[in-house]
C-alpha cells in the first residue's frame, strides 16, 4: 500500500481501511502466539500500513481544520 493511493480515499474509507488493518494485525499476533504464523514479515508491513493510514487521516484532518 502506498501513500498516493491513500490520499485519493475519503476519510471514511481510510477509517474502514484502518479497522481492517487492525483486525489483520490482531489475527497475525494471535497466530504468532500460537505458533501458526507463516509469514512473520507481514506483521511489519501491516504495522507500517496502519501508520500510513493514520498519517494520511491526520493530514486530512489538519487540512480540513485550516480550510475553515
Amino acid at each position: 500500500m502506498n501513500a498516493k493511493k491513500l490520499h485519493d480515499k475519503t476519510p471514511d474509507q481510510l477509517r474502514d481501511e484502518l479497522v481492517n488493518l487492525k483486525k489483520e494485525s490482531f489475527n497475525l499476533r494471535f497466530q504468532q502466539a500460537t505458533g501458526q504464523l507463516e509469514n512473520p514479515a507481514r506483521l511489519k508491513t501491516v504495522k507500517r500500513d496502519v501508520a500510513r493510514v493514520k498519517t494520511v487521516l491526520n493530514q486530512k484532518a489538519v487540512a480540513a481544520a485550516s480550510a475553515e
